[in-house]
């Protein structure tokens, strides 16, 4: 009789945990909920779920080299509002997109010079600059939400690809096939894993720490960007308060995905099985009817639990 090896299967589940998970809350709310596997519930969870998917892509990187950012959602924030703003003076919507998505990309590069040259902690640099950037999207917008009227802009998080897929569920998929092979297919990917895997061992090796990290959270900026714009469009109008605990979701998309908060180890796919969870257990507490009080406590269990499974290994 063939014995099973568990030294090799444990490491295998650990690392489908997020999988199963899914699958079984999948079984159990289709069990309890009639309304819950239909088309038009799916795809609207699968909506709600791009615009954390697309920040918790670029967390992905962020933690797999080792670090944190809690500035996500306060980038989302401000760069939906001067892409908006920019359209509402009339720039057009080329121009607008562009300043927005490069003002994301600037202010994660800005978070990675206070990380690798500031030698500040991550925790506490991106902590910093969320504070800082809540504050100016609070000066720029002052507090009142700014509307889209452009109907092309609007199509951009309100439209559907053959008359079914919400356009954001395609920009998810878009966003994770170019993500994917950033981290699998490219020498990037492959330092960014060295560094969250051993720093020290990764400079001997030739990998240069401070041009990567500016890369790495430049790239978690733009990211975060791309999902303020596709939000702003979604909700024809940027919101000062948008965003707020995306970052927290993010993060625990990519814990719950089986990434190393340690950094060196994670996946990608995991970080979208992550955010799938997350969003799909939201919309099953929803229908059952479960207080939203009792919701933060259920979805916090799920997130201590993947964080002591994570230490475990």
């Amino acid at each position: 009789m063939t014995q099973v090896n568990w030294s090799r299967v444990a490491p295998l589940l650990q690392r489908l945990g997020s999988v199963i998970g899914l699958l079984l809350l999948f079984i159990v709310l289709s069990v309890m909920s009639p309304d819950f596997l239909t088309t038009g519930n799916l795809l609207s969870v699968l909506r709600q779920v791009s615009i954390n998917a697309l920040i918790a892509f670029g967390m992905t990187f962020v933690i797999l080299a080792g670090g944190i950012d809690l500035s996500v959602g306060a980038i989302l924030a401000l760069t939906g509002a001067v892409t908006a703003g920019l359209m509402a003076a009339g720039h057009g919507i080329v121009l607008s997109m562009g300043a927005g998505l490069g003002l994301g990309l600037v202010l994660g590069m800005v978070n990675g010079a206070l990380v690798s040259w500031g030698k500040v902690a991550p925790f506490i640099a991106t902590l910093g600059t969320m504070t800082l950037l809540r504050g100016l999207t609070l000066v720029y917008t002052q507090g009142t939400p700014i509307p889209v009227t452009d109907a092309g802009f609007a199509l951009l998080g309100g439209g559907y690809l053959a008359h079914l897929i919400p356009l954001p569920v395609v920009w998810m998929f878009v966003v994770f096939a170019i993500c994917g092979f950033l981290l699998r297919g490219t020498v990037f990917g492959r330092h960014v894993v060295a560094i969250g895997g051993n720093e020290e061992a990764a400079r001997l090796s030739g990998v240069r720490l401070a041009p990567m990290k500016l890369a790495i959270y430049g790239l978690s900026g733009l990211l975060s960007a791309v999902a303020g714009v596709v939000l702003t469009s979604r909700l024809y109008s940027a919101q000062a308060t948008a965003g707020a605990g995306y970052e927290l979701d993010a993060i625990a998309s990519v814990v719950l995905g089986g990434t190393s908060l340690a950094g060196g180890r994670g996946w990608l796919f995991g970080t979208l099985v992550g955010a799938l969870l997350i969003g799909f257990l939201n919309n099953g507490l929803n229908l059952l009817g479960v207080s939203s009080f009792y919701q933060q406590v259920v979805k916090g269990i799920v997130i201590l639990i993947a964080v002591l499974l994570d230490r475990r290994q």
